[in-house]
C-alpha cells in the first residue's frame, strides 16, 4: 500500500498515511479529533541505486522528515527541531 502525505490546512501539521490508491484524495479525518482538515499534498523522494555514484540508498519526502539522513535542512538529523 502507498504512503501519502497530508497537510493541515489550518496549521500546516503534516500527516502520513498507508492508504489504497483509489482513497488517496479522500479525507482524512484529524487523528487528534481536533476537527482540523488535511489535504494531500504532492511528495517529491530521492532514491538511489547501484549505478549512483554514492553507492547507497536514500530516500526524502517532501517536508525533508521521512529519509535515511539529514533533513535537507543541512543541518544534522533532529538537530532542526523536526
Amino acid at each position: 500500500m502507498p504512503l501519502y502525505e497530508y497537510r493541515c490546512e489550518d496549521d500546516g501539521t503534516l500527516l502520513e498515511l498507508m492508504r489504497p490508491m483509489s482513497q488517496a484524495d479522500a479525507p482524512v479525518q484529524d487523528p487528534e479529533g481536533k476537527g482540523r482538515t488535511f489535504t494531500r499534498v504532492m511528495s517529491v523522494f530521492q532514491s538511489g541505486g547501484k549505478g549512483d555514484s554514492g553507492g547507497s540508498s536514500s530516500s526524502q519526502s517532501s517536508g525533508g522528515h521521512v529519509h535515511s539522513g539529514g533533513c535537507g535542512c543541512g543541518k544534522p538529523r533532529g538537530s532542526c527541531g523536526m
